[in-house]
């Protein structure tokens, strides 16, 4: 024992002996590799995958500008808007060496009427038209007709079911009109991602409100190595970003930007998340295990073994036992995080197109992380056995452990009090941030309710032990059962209690936020319509609106995001996306009501002016005459005086300014929708002559909240993190549950020879089934009852949280049926063998 060799030896010999204690941690160690490896694999992508370009596949070098707002020490904030280039950026940069010519692209997103399709209300499909010369971008080469020279003709792609002839109708922000198809163009590779048409550079520059500004550069090289001369631009133009091959894409598609944020965000919150659970899974199945071999441990110590050598002996078993699974693990790790992004695209968090990256670092990754865990797993289920005194540990191996001592129970009681704490911040801070600090409530809880577990299950049982006790034999032998091994039941309990506390908090905290959100949304909308456009609406449609006959008031609404910046308690800069509503001060009074608290809506007045919400005006530390601070949709910069403050900011974003503002910030320039105060006794003559006009017109009460997109998918973000996490709790319980019936097995034949029948022994284990999944249950409920209704009064007001009926009796009901269904597989396996054959085994 003295020597490596001899360790070694003792290790190996432990292994093949007790092969069935190790394949529990073996499962839990293996599922943990093949989640953060997965997991890791969507950071990786987030840093090196993206979209392939579609429209720039055939130029050398694609310029734009950066699409975030760093932030010190953290990820940086993605930008919704298209941020504009510099005016004069496509003629430095074609001075440069190398650089042959440069092409300026400009998008504006157009609805094409009558376009014979079924696509919705209006027959209206959505198509983005650009100036004539970025044809060259693509390849794009004329197939019949020609180029676009007067403001009525556009040029179609090939397949579009339009030819050089036809009149079309294409409206930009609700206003129509007629063009006459004068070409026909065709790629080598036609872009698969929407449909395109092509105007007159004149033409663009009248339909785009920020008047032709180039939103990306299409740089064409001349016998230089295009990264040369992206390097060249970078350099000579720091605020510029440059991009060759298939970083092309990421100037050409915004949304491919945001998706590596959002991947790189979950991907890291998820690891972390998973790791913590990983532990407390493994730590649970390594306590099990070691218990399994308290004798051999008991005589270890009476032999002379130190501490440290007990400490080192049960490292080295659970590092070479993770060695194996560690590895085994990575390979479907990597299928998973196919899996994972099938997901996300199913929830719309990111492009179905985007291509994930498939390198070596995630399985390094998944190595270290998982095996470091595993490590500290090992040193925390052999801090007991190893201190024990000798003697006192061979009469636990006999007796089993003794109750839990009084330092613990003090510090779980105190773990206890710091999780019911965290649940009343969301009623000092409200919004996204209650959603968090109800999560970190519930794991304070979970580590509470696991120093805890012991003698609360002990309590537990001492509750029901009296009933049990005069129900029947297996009543009673289940209670004493109970009573005397409340440990083993307490490592049977918390697994599927951790499942169903962390499971109703990631679905309860995001149901309530989204519940009052509806609720806002709908009673913050007053007027009678809402009125959109496919493509958005401009202010000449909504003049037009409200000039109509029977309309008495009619305000455009824009919508965008704004990167705000504040300062935590050690005074470190953070910038956070808030969502930025657009009104027109001067005619919402009939349309919109946003229960302003303080000032006034009707004092917003240009850039310097800005009202925000009660959650934000808390969360930033913000009054009447303070100042928001931050960066605007496309990245301008914000300094606005609050000049009020209102109430219902879940229902229509934290930040409102004037909608004129609001628009020249945003990549289209045009209102998301308007609503439409009328005359009671007109309000079908103005819908149908609005819907005549190809609008789409719903009543106002279905109005969506802001943001609810987002919340939409965070909300997709959360189910699939709470269903992987909950799988790997399943087979976690399983695996517990399996081993600690796996351990009665001499008991279980002892009770049979001396005369219990085996359908009482099976019917004593159902009752020890029940009694699992019912405390097991009761305790999960338990620790998530103090988070959700301080989310609920934070948010709602109301002191019963809005969850989802089915998904909250899915999430306790199928975790109380694993515990049923697992301790009834372990009892049929360890039951096989006869009673005889067992007792006579070696143990």
């Amino acid at each position: 024992m003295s020597g490596t060799l001899g360790l070694s030896r003792l290790v190996g010999a432990d292994l093949r002996h007790h092969r069935g204690s190790f394949v529990g941690v073996a499962v839990a160690v293996f599922v943990a590799s093949a989640l953060v490896t997965g997991l890791g694999v969507l950071v990786e992508s987030g840093m090196r995958g993206g979209l392939a370009p579609e429209r720039y596949s055939a130029v050398d070098v694609v310029v734009g500008a950066p699409q975030q707002v760093d932030v010190p020490e953290d990820l940086p904030v993605p930008l919704r808007e298209r941020v504009p280039l510099p005016a004069d950026a496509a003629r430095d940069i074609a001075a440069l060496p190398g650089v042959d010519r440069v092409v300026a692209d400009v998008t504006i997103p157009l609805s094409l009427q009558d376009a014979g399709a079924d696509t919705g209300a209006g027959g209206s499909v959505l198509v983005e038209a650009h100036p004539w010369p970025s044809t060259a971008l693509t390849g794009f080469e004329l197939r019949e007709g020609g180029e676009p020279a007067a403001a009525d003709e556009v040029v179609v792609t090939a397949g579009s079911g339009l030819a050089v002839g036809d009149a079309v109708v294409l409206a930009h922000g609700g206003v129509p009109s007629e063009y006459r198809v004068v070409g026909e163009v065709a790629a080598a590779v036609m872009p698969e991602r929407g449909a395109h048409v092509f105007l007159s550079e004149r033409r663009i520059d009248q339909l785009d409100p920020h008047e032709g500004a180039a939103q990306a550069l299409g740089v064409f090289v001349s016998g230089v190595d295009p990264e040369q001369t992206a390097g060249a631009i970078r350099e000579a133009f720091p605020d510029l970003i440059a991009r060759t091959g298939d970083a092309r894409g990421d100037v050409e598609f915004l949304d491919s930007g945001a998706a590596r944020s959002t991947l790189v965000a979950i991907g890291s919150a998820f690891v972390g998340t998973c790791i913590l659970v990983a532990m407390f899974i493994v730590a649970g199945t390594l306590s099990l295990s070691v218990q399994s071999r308290r004798r051999d441990y008991a005589l270890l110590r009476a032999v002379g073994a130190s501490p440290s050598q007990v400490h080192a002996l049960v490292a080295r078993e659970v590092l070479w036992v993770s060695a194996v699974a560690v590895l085994l693990g990575i390979a479907p790790g990597y299928l998973l995080s196919t899996v994972l992004q099938a997901a996300f695209v199913s929830g719309g968090v990111i492009p179905g197109d985007f291509a994930l990256a498939t390198g070596p670092l995630p399985a390094v990754g998944a190595v270290l992380l998982v095996l470091a865990s595993a490590w500290g797993a090992a040193r925390i289920a052999a801090a007991r056995v190893a201190k024990l005194d000798p003697v006192e540990a061979l009469r636990e191996s006999a007796t089993g452990a003794p109750a839990i001592g009084l330092p613990r129970i003090i510090t779980g009681i105190v773990l206890a009090a710091a999780g019911i704490s965290v649940s009343t911040v969301p009623l000092v801070v409200r919004g996204q941030v209650a959603a968090g600090a109800a999560a970190g409530a519930a794991m304070l809880l979970i580590v509470a309710l696991a120093v805890l577990g012991p003698w609360l299950v002990s309590l537990s049982v001492r509750l029901v032990g009296s009933v049990l006790r005069r129900s029947s034999c297996a009543g009673f032998l289940a209670s004493a059962n109970a009573a005397a091994h409340s440990r083993r039941l307490a490592s049977a309990i918390l697994p599927v209690a951790l499942g169903i506390g962390l499971g109703l908090v990631q679905i309860g905290a995001p149901s309530i936020i989204a519940a009052e959100a509806a609720t806002q949304a709908s009673a913050g909308v007053i007027a009678d319509l809402r009125v959109a456009a496919p493509s958005g609406l401009s202010p000449e449609a909504v003049d037009v609106i409200r000039e109509m006959p029977g309309v008495t008031e009619a305000s455009g609404v824009a919508l965008s995001a704004a990167v705000v910046d504040s300062f935590d308690f050690e005074g470190k800069l953070e910038r956070a996306e808030h969502v930025l509503q657009g009104v027109d001060p001067e005619n919402i009074a009939h349309s919109l009501d946003l229960r302003v608290r303080e000032g006034s809506l009707a004092d917003l007045d240009g850039i310097a002016t800005v009202a925000v919400s009660t959650d934000a005006a808390q969360t930033l530390g913000l009054g009447i005459g303070g100042t928001v601070v931050g960066h605007l949709g496309d990245g301008s910069p914000l300094k606005a005086t609050v000049v009020a403050v209102y109430e219902r900011g879940l229902g229509f974003g934290d930040l409102t300014m004037a909608a004129e503002e609001v628009r020249a910030h945003t990549t289209t320039g045009l209102d998301a929708f308007a609503l439409v105060a009328v005359d009671e006794a007109a309000t079908g003559e103005v819908r149908a002559a609005l819907e005549a006009r190809g609008l789409l017109v719903t009543d106002g009460s279905g109005q969506e909240a802001a943001g609810a997109g987002a919340q939409a998918q965070n909300g997709w973000v959360n189910l699939v993190a709470l269903l992987v996490i909950l799988g790997y709790i399943a087979i976690a319980v399983v695996n517990t549950l399996v081993m600690a019936t796996g351990e009665r097995s001499r008991e279980l034949a002892l009770l049979q020879l001396i005369g219990s029948s085996r359908g009482q022994v099976r019917s004593m284990m159902r009752i020890e089934a029940v009694l699992v999944a019912v405390i097991a249950m009761v305790f999960g409920v338990v620790v998530a009852i103090p988070p959700l209704i301080g989310v609920s009064m934070g948010i709602s007001g109301q002191p019963i949280p809005a969850l989802p009926v089915l998904g909250s009796f899915l999430i306790v009901g199928a975790m109380g049926a694993l515990a049923l269904v697992a301790m009834w597989v372990g009892t049929t396996a360890t039951m096989r063998t006869r009673p005889i054959d067992e007792i006579g085994s070696r143990q």
